[in-house]
């Protein structure tokens, strides 16, 4: 064997390591970083490993396993799984990393590179609890991850941050002699300025904020190659297809309900995550659980599948009491009210449910403890006492979303009481360090309560057989996997299923029956009782996994509930359930460059999108454009504007009107004669393989990226328009005409599969276009069939409608004037500022005491009083964060001076004497 390395290469790093850990015999030879050494590639591959057959290998991941492998060290699925996040996730955030460091000389900027993916590898490390990656011994995973991270890691100037168990684990390896050898074999000594010479001549590589399509916001088609080279063969086969015609089929995709699997065909059911009832919906809802759901189950009516498409609001729990409490109704009224905004936002969104209903049901309760006896009968049900929390200022025990305290695992100052935000560990309400009521602020005590557990670990065997083949043979979204892997790798624990609430599902057991299931057993139930509901033969596709196909939209927080806990309850009932073959995980999105925040006015909510005057298409499209499939997203105003001025009007809506004028102006509003030539030709077959990209994508609901293939045909349609000018050849001779016709009526057919293709996305777009080409039901069951079928739909003759322009331009001062409205400017805190003079206290005379149904008693203003106790809250997180942050004193002492001041404001919307800051006086 010879391995062919380079200098300064950090790839070749790796490598030399592994070379040196298994002391495997292989000739090393030296060569310069632009040296071809595997004859078959068109540019330098290093290292490459040439192998005794005769071939190479040019990664240097697999090369680092083949060493391994040769030295009778085969990877397991864990250390697979490794390197593949390595490859995937880690390499390019170090490749930006080494390029910000070593090319532009900013080594300040490369923690917030990093810091992803080192929380995330010292998450793993903590959990694992081992002492390499994948147990007690090095493994091909620990060497290609140590090398990666060896000149970054190595270089003191560079501040990362407190990752305790990654400084462990590479302080472990960094003693070692084949890696200290290897370090000085690629670097010379010289540490990360021996990548020098390496560095310069690599591209600059994507930032993270862009490496991800879905999280740039830019173009999905910038970065594309130049335009495809299409073989004469692809030309004629395209023309071909092109005659045939329409399908002579089903006309329409209207649906008879109910809606039930039928054999022979592929049918899907389609669920999106339970919105809590409690809240207005914000975008960052809207596109992770429901929005996307519909764009597929659109998209799967157009491809003919049955589907079944279900969702509805998730309504027992502490949240709907608190909620309640605060508005003053019962946790019912609070239900229905929420219920009925909810739907009315999703109508407005058009989001197509088959049905969409609600958890506080008989039917609910019916199927819930059924499940619960089934799980009981099995003996899957174990009993515990648990330590909770309890306010006693609000006398009851606390859910764990309703307390807020310090991470004990990475000291985030505004974990959860069942998870942390920022290092996602999962955590014990009770292990929480300062803990606070989030409905009162106040410190709660701890409590003792007897409770039933879902026995996990005695599920842990069959939940990883069937998850093994779901996640094969399904469509699963790489964070959805992850997420599962890491539930997984820290080994299964029994899981509470009940709560010391009135709202809920009741316990049926008599031993627990002043209990209520906790809402993470009982919501995804809720899917069930929810499509029982709509048909009695529910049972059709809830236990029926040979024929029906399960796919479950959420956002990424949700994920270990539909791929673990729900599972585990389905496998322990026994009851031949369909369990998810098809889990569908978004990143979140954000607002701008902060998050959604509905008490401090910051962000859209579903309620506010149609008084922007704003189409819901539009509102559709861009959260479409921005979803964020791989990591986080973020909603900018002035990108929508230009997206909506780019894409939509001068692109898309641009080609669409033009095509469709062209037939009313020059030809009497008939499509004319076609007489295709290789151009044409050419044309049908660039447009046919867009189409194809585009059902290949969305069969595997990559959403967004399907996409940009439809920009793209509405591209390829505007150049071709502008290189054949019909507006100038139709004052021509014949031949000249003729030409003008042939273009025109391409152009509108490729209009009228834009408009099928566009359905899923903007569904009222979709319906005009058609409108205004007059364009036959039939091309619905023509185009999306099979691999994607592009043919003549709108033949010679064809007499199209009136044709209007399909978008508007979003202007500036429109969008600043929106930006402003949704940015919080206008916060609680000023609200109430500004009407102060209101809440100064008044003498309680009887005249006033009159007025108490309509004004203050006493300077009492108990809405006002409500606002600012959650300003004083927030305010109150964001001066503890900045003091656990270690932040400078005068960030602090200012901060402070506003928390003050809001307290002031409080006590007097409260009828209270605001009570005068105490002076801290320096000790003696």
């Amino acid at each position: 064997m010879k391995l062919f390395v380079s200098e300064g290469n950090p790839h070749c790093l790796k490598v030399l390591a592994a070379l040196e850990v298994c002391g495997v015999q292989c000739d090393v030879q030296y060569v310069n970083h632009e040296e071809k050494v595997v004859p078959f590639l068109s540019r330098p591959a290093l290292p490459a490993l040439l192998l005794p057959s005769g071939q190479h290998l040019f990664s240097s991941n697999a090369i680092c396993r083949y060493l391994f492998e040769v030295n009778g060290q085969d990877s397991s699925e864990l250390c697979n799984q490794w390197l593949e996040w390595e490859a995937t996730e880690l390499q390019p955030a170090l490749l930006e990393a080494l390029h910000i460091t070593v090319v532009q000389g900013k080594g300040s900027e490369v923690p917030k590179v990093l810091q992803g993916p080192l929380n995330y590898l010292d998450q793993s490390l903590s959990k694992g609890n081992t002492t390499y990656l994948t147990g007690k011994a090095v493994s091909v995973a620990d060497v290609v991850l140590w090398a990666a991270l060896y000149p970054i890691l190595s270089d003191s100037s560079l501040a990362l941050g407190e990752c305790k168990c990654v400084k462990t684990w590479f302080d472990r390896g960094a003693v070692m002699h084949s890696f200290q050898s290897a370090a000085q074999k690629v670097l010379q000594g010289k540490g990360l300025q021996g990548m020098k010479s390496f560095m310069q001549r690599q591209p600059a590589p994507r930032s993270s904020q862009c490496r991800d399509t879905q999280q740039c916001n830019s173009n999905p088609a910038e970065g594309d190659e130049g335009e495809r080279v299409v073989s004469e063969a692809e030309m004629e086969a395209a023309a071909l297809t092109w005659s045939k015609g329409l399908n002579i089929g089903p006309s329409t995709i209207d649906r008879q309900h109910p809606i039930l699997p039928q054999e022979g065909k592929r049918n899907l059911l389609v669920t999106s995550a339970l919105p809590y009832v409690n809240n207005v919906p914000h975008l960052g809802n809207i596109i992770g659980c429901v929005l996307s759901a519909d764009v597929f189950s659109r998209y799967g009516r157009l491809r003919e599948w049955n589907m079944l498409f279900v969702c509805g609001t998730d309504e027992y729990g502490t949240a709907t009491e608190n909620k309640a409490r605060e508005e003053g109704l019962t946790p019912q009224q609070i239900c229905d009210k929420y219920h009925a905004i909810h739907s009315s936002i999703y109508k407005w969104f058009q989001i197509d449910f088959d049905y969409f209903g609600r958890t506080t049901t008989e039917k609910q309760t019916e199927i819930a403890q059924d499940i619960f006896w089934r799980l009981h009968k099995h003996d899957f049900l174990v009993e515990d006492t648990v330590e909770q929390l309890r306010c006693e200022s609000c006398q009851r025990f606390l859910a764990d979303r309703f307390v807020e305290g310090i991470c004990p695992h990475c000291t985030y100052p505004e974990a959860r009481g069942d998870q942390c935000d920022k290092c996602g560990r999962l955590i014990n309400a009770v292990e929480l360090r300062e803990p606070q009521c989030k409905v009162c602020r106040q410190t709660p005590v701890i409590r003792s309560s007897k409770h039933l557990f879902l026995d996990l670990p005695k599920l842990e065997t069959q939940l990883e057989q069937w998850l093994d083949k779901s996640t094969s043979t399904g469509d699963w979204t790489a964070n959805a996997k992850q997420i599962t892997r890491s539930w997984l790798r820290d080994g299964l624990k029994p899981r509470c299923i009940t709560r010391d609430l009135k709202w809920g599902t009741p316990v049926p057991h008599p031993d627990f029956k002043e209990k209520v299931f906790y809402v993470w057993f009982d919501a995804p139930i809720g899917y069930l009782s929810i499509t029982a509901n709509y048909t009695d033969k529910w049972e059709k596709w809830w236990k029926n996994p040979d024929e029906v196909e399960l796919y479950n939209f959420m956002a990424k927080d949700n994920v270990p509930f539909h791929s673990v806990v729900f599972p585990c309850s389905l496998l322990g009932a026994q009851d031949n359930y369909t369990l998810v073959g098809h889990l569908v995980a978004t990143e979140y999105l954000n607002y701008e460059d902060t998050k959604f925040s509905k008490s401090r006015g910051v962000g859209v909510f579903g309620d506010m999108a149609k008084d922007t005057n704003i189409p819901s298409d539009v509102w559709r499209f861009y959260l479409l454009y921005v979803r964020p499939e791989g990591q986080d997203s973020a909603f900018s105003w002035a990108d929508m504007a230009t997206k909506n001025n780019s894409e939509l009007l001068n692109n898309l809506g641009n080609f669409i009107n033009r095509a469709g004028m062209f037939v009313t102006k020059f030809f009497d509003g008939c499509v004319p004669v076609m007489e295709l030539q290789q151009e044409d030709k050419k044309l049908l077959a660039l447009v046919g393989w867009e189409l194809q990209q585009y059902i290949q994508l969305m069969d595997k609901v990559k959403i967004r990226d399907a996409l940009k293939h439809i920009l793209n045909i509405s591209r390829h349609g505007n150049q071709y328009i502008q290189v054949n000018e019909p507006w100038k050849k139709i004052k021509g001779e014949d031949a000249e005409r003729l030409r003008a016709g042939t273009v025109t009526g391409v152009s509108v057919n490729i209009a009228c599969l834009l408009s099928v293709m566009l359905f899923p996305y903007m569904p009222t777009v979709s319906q005009t276009i058609r409108d205004q080409l007059n364009a036959p039901l039939s091309i619905i069951s023509t185009m999306l069939q099979g691999n994607g079928t592009f043919v003549c739909a709108l033949s010679a003759g064809h007499r199209v409608g009136t044709v209007s322009p399909l978008f508007q331009k979003l202007e500036m001062d429109q969008i600043e004037a929106l930006k402003k409205r949704f940015g919080g400017q206008q916060t609680t805190a000023q609200k109430a500022a500004s009407t102060q003079s209101a809440a100064v206290p008044a003498p309680a005379t009887a005249t006033a005491a009159a007025a108490a149904e309509v004004a203050p008693v006493n300077g009492v203003d108990p809405e006002k009083a409500k606002q600012l106790t959650q300003a004083v809250a927030e305010q109150g997180d964001k001066v503890r964060a900045l003091k656990t942050q270690k932040a400078d004193k005068a960030v602090i002492t200012a901060e402070v001076t506003k928390l003050l001041d809001l307290k002031k404001q409080l006590a007097l919307a409260e009828g209270k004497s605001p009570e005068p800051a105490p002076q801290k006086g320096k000790k003696k």
